[in-house]
């Protein structure tokens, strides 16, 4: 079942990227005491989320933070070197902080994990959206398969 407005953010890891290389977070290091907009992606490089998703949080950074969001994060199914690789390949060191979700457990917390095995995939996160407040979900916008609408930057800052 996925996860519901009101509800906190389960307990997570992730890897992001530090100075030294891969490093660990905990959904307290990147969710308490912030307002968060989190999206998730099916992942890195592939067509709609390098076109569309990603570069549309990028470009209304500012718009968010004027919006008081303190960060906005991304996470997919990949690893920490394949998502350092996309945040230089899309220039958003910046703007958006990269979450690598390698084996899937966070989407899969939330109850937002789908099978990709079809497409060669493997299990992946559903396209989606959350503004999380101090680790609670304030809202939350979950695409339907195939679809980007609901999760874009400009859905949710309308929301805000």
């Amino acid at each position: 079942m996925a996860i519901k407005v009101g509800e906190k953010i389960p307990d997570g890891k992730f890897m992001t990227w530090g100075a030294g290389g891969p490093e660990p977070k905990s959904t307290d290091d990147v969710f308490a005491g912030k307002t968060v907009a989190l999206f998730s992606l099916p992942g890195a490089f592939t067509p709609t989320c390098s076109a569309k998703h990603l570069p549309g949080y990028k470009d209304n950074a500012s718009a968010f933070s004027k919006k008081g969001v303190d960060s906005i994060v991304c996470t997919a199914v990949n690893d920490i070197f394949v998502m350092n690789a996309w945040e230089k390949d899309q220039n958003t060191a910046n703007s958006i902080t990269m979450l690598a979700d390698g084996n899937g457990d966070f989407v899969k917390s939330l109850g937002l994990d789908f099978d990709g095995s079809d497409f060669g995939m493997g299990t992946r996160g559903q396209r989606f959206s959350l503004l999380v407040k101090d680790g609670e979900v304030t809202h939350i916008n979950i695409e339907e398969p195939g679809e980007y609408r609901v999760s874009s930057a400009e859905y949710l800052l309308a929301q805000l």
